[in-house]
């Protein structure tokens, strides 16, 4: 009888450790954290229990549940990241969170000075690592992209910091007596800014997602109760946001802007609804309609939207 006493107790204390636990906060510093750090603390002591380095890092000691802290040091977090399985889940009353608290994940990396090849006039070319996605930009801001023209034998012509893609190589013209150099040009190097893969009751708090190759965040399959709130989406090479097959997704109060082909890009089998949102038509279509139900403050659309702005939301900053 003792020993049953015993192990009622000690099943008592694991099941209050484990509830104690649960919906912890994970604190992530991408200047003062370390990955050997458990991310406790959001300042680090000189022990274990500072932030971590990474939200990669975050992402893999979380249990369902937590809350991912982002510090906002005044520089972008340099990461793809991917959610997938129970792991990255949460549930109705404590989804796993990312608090962004206004940093920017940043897909974009600067390009080598040796890369730039000389072609003609003001002209110059690199080749990037991938192709079917891109975006060059200044300033952090997406520069004009001249799109070739079928049949299309040649580069199409350039302004001053226009670029086009063509012949697996990134064309830009610089300004009379500049070279690519004399300018703070940076290209999509990262594919999607965050991916959600069979996760559920995720949320994702004010965060900038900007510079990614394909799409900010990417809802690729069995992604539900996914919230967005206060997310700005700008500057990918093809949308904002992507919601794919069996996906439901909340964006609420927020920004998608600049994108390549679309700001909201939907896909069969999807579920999306838009609340107070501005999908901006200034680089592509507000909504791209390839299937899936879309309904925008409580009212089905179909068909696509060319533009959408909130009355209370304010444009989004350029990228």
């Amino acid at each position: 009888m003792c020993t049953l006493f015993r192990w009622v107790a000690v099943l008592g204390i694991l099941v209050g450790c484990s509830a104690a636990a649960w919906g912890r906060d994970i604190h992530v510093n991408n200047l003062a954290g370390n990955d050997r750090y458990l991310g406790i603390r959001p300042e680090s002591l000189n022990d274990q229990a500072g932030p971590v380095k990474t939200i990669a890092r975050a992402l893999e000691i979380a249990i369902p549940g937590d809350r991912i802290v982002l510090a906002n040091t005044g520089q972008p977090y340099r990461e793809s990241l991917t959610l997938f399985g129970s792991r990255h889940s949460g549930s109705e009353t404590r989804p796993l969170t990312i608090q962004g608290n206004g940093v920017i994940l940043e897909g974009a990396d600067e390009i080598d000075a040796d890369s730039w090849q000389h072609v003609y006039d003001n002209v110059f070319r690199f080749r990037p690592r991938h192709l079917a996605y891109q975006q060059l930009f200044l300033d952090h801001r997406p520069l004009v992209r001249i799109l070739c023209t079928h049949p299309c034998t040649t580069p199409p012509e350039l302004q001053p910091l226009e670029w086009c893609l063509y012949g697996g190589h990134i064309y830009f013209r610089a300004e009379p007596m500049k070279r690519p150099e004399d300018y703070a040009l940076t290209v999509a190097t990262r594919p999607v800014g965050i991916t959600l893969f069979h996760v559920q009751n995720v949320a994702i708090l004010d965060l900038t997602i900007q510079g990614f190759q394909l799409d900010a965040v990417n809802a690729h399959n069995s992604a539900r109760d996914i919230v967005l709130q206060e997310v700005t989406c700008r500057g990918n090479g093809r949308a904002g946001v992507a919601v794919g097959g069996a996906s439901v997704v909340t964006i609420n109060s927020s920004l998608l802007g600049n994108n390549g082909e679309a700001q909201l890009l939907t896909n069969p089998y999807s579920e999306t609804f838009v609340r107070q949102s501005n999908l901006l038509s200034n680089t592509a279509p507000a909504w791209l309609d390839r299937g899936g139900v879309v309904i925008v403050d409580d009212k089905r659309v179909e068909g696509g939207i060319d533009d959408r702005q909130a009355d209370d939301k304010e444009a989004p900053a350029e990228s």
